[in-house]
């Protein structure tokens, strides 16, 4: 037998879905910012752009040090690492929420408020980025050719997950206090770093004769064009997740309700996402995890829905309305991610489906680089330009997806 049909290190399907678990955790802990933090901080004195500098700084340190904690991981082990971040995901959210809470009670006000926040930040984008690349190794460990693709898929759909759940998280708890949901992603992220610790197993000393998959070059031309596709999809989520908490405090004149407004934001932002949340998840387990359609035709699909919906959201004004706009997006989310990252690893050979897979998953975070302080430039022009320029962009993108993509053999760049 091949030693390529054998995992280097087999999970069970438990340990498997722990690591999706731990994904969430992770997207959860990440996103719940955008709706607790936007609307607060405004209440505390600093504008749109001032938070959406804040929160892409962290994004960029947290980009950069990915292949860091890559070799870190390889180094001290996978277990360890993704233990590490989930619990520095809960410690530093913790921080930052002592600090908006000082702000709140106006401890702390202005330039002292901006670069405490700042500081904070800096300590998530250094401490957190590890259960990324060592979820990745360990499921590329657990995998064998074969089966590669979906079980990094399930990663990537467990991150995505994540940030639609942990903002709908905020609809349930909002009610406890506008602070309360970013409590509950920080025991989510804890709670889930000592039960991974429990039921991984012990790293195991790397085979050096066993072969690894080799890294991808991110320009590397097979892969190059899905990952542009997935950044450009990102970029666009970014704009509406940085802008959506203010677009509805906003819309819905949510300021005017007094000390109630951050709570009352909070809640009406977690209830958008969750409507999101619940597309998500039933077109995810309820159609394409039975169905398996060709990603070629579905990306067009979904992206064509999320067009819709940003559309809606910016023109039915009544809260059901937005709060449906954001259903469709939802479907068309769970139809497009999928499908582009399943795009962007079958580019390449199954010997390297591992690889390419790891490289989609930094789509994300780059996107998240641009897209927020995009949208807060925006936002501070007309509230719905974020929307409306989402809208165009992802109109270009299914072009694309019509008129290329889905003309492309299976399997070829």
């Amino acid at each position: 037998m091949d030693h390529t049909d054998t995992p280097l290190h087999p999970l069970s399907a438990f340990q498997k879905g722990m690591l999706m678990l731990a994904t969430i955790a992770m997207g959860a802990g990440m996103s719940i910012n955008f709706v607790v933090v936007a609307p607060l901080t405004r209440k505390a004195g600093l504008d749109e752009l001032q938070v959406a500098a804040i929160l892409t700084l962290s994004t960029l340190l947290y980009a950069f040090m990915i292949p860091r904690w890559g070799r870190i991981a390889d180094r001290v082990g996978r277990k360890r690492v993704m233990v590490f971040s989930l619990i520095m995901m809960g410690v530093t959210n913790t921080a930052f929420l002592f600090t908006l809470e000082a702000a709140l009670a106006g401890v702390i006000t202005g330039a002292v408020l901006l670069l405490t926040l700042v500081f904070v930040r800096l300590w998530f984008g250094l401490l957190t980025p590890g259960l990324q690349p060592a979820s990745m190794a360990a499921m590329t460990d657990a995998t064998t050719p074969a089966n590669r693709a979906a079980g990094l898929g399930m990663l990537g759909a467990g991150m995505s997950i994540g940030s639609i759940l942990g903002p709908a998280g905020a609809a349930v708890l909002a009610p406890f206090g506008a602070l309360a949901p970013l409590w509950g992603t920080i025991i989510f992220c804890i709670a889930t770093g000592i039960v991974l610790g429990y039921t991984l197993p012990k790293t195991v000393p790397r085979d050096r004769s066993m072969p690894r998959p080799k890294p991808l070059a991110m320009l590397d031309a097979r892969v190059r064009p899905h990952l542009a596709f997935l950044i450009s999809y990102f970029v666009c989520v970014g704009m509406i997740q940085q802008t959506l908490g203010w677009f509805i405090e906003d819309r819905y004149d949510l300021h005017t309700l007094g000390d109630k407004a951050g709570e009352t934001a909070v809640l009406y932002t977690g209830i958008a996402f969750a409507c999101m949340a619940v597309a998500t998840i039933v077109v995810q387990f309820g159609y394409l995890s039975r169905v398996k359609p060709d990603p070629r035709r579905v990306l067009p699909i979904g992206l064509g829905l999320v067009v819709i919906g940003y559309i809606g959201a910016d023109t039915l004004h009544a809260f059901p309305l937005l709060c449906a706009s954001f259903f469709v997006v939802g479907a068309g989310s769970a139809l497009a991610i999928p499908s582009a990252n399943a795009l962007g690893s079958l580019s390449v050979g199954r010997e390297e489906q591992g690889a390419a897979a790891a490289l989609m998953s930094a789509a994300p975070p780059a996107g998240f680089i641009f897209g927020p302080l995009i949208g807060a430039a925006l936002y501070r022009l007309d509230h719905a330009l974020p929307l409306i320029a989402s809208a165009v962009l992802m109109t270009g993108l299914t072009a694309y997806a019509l008129l290329v993509t889905s003309r492309r053999p299976l399997g070829t760049g």
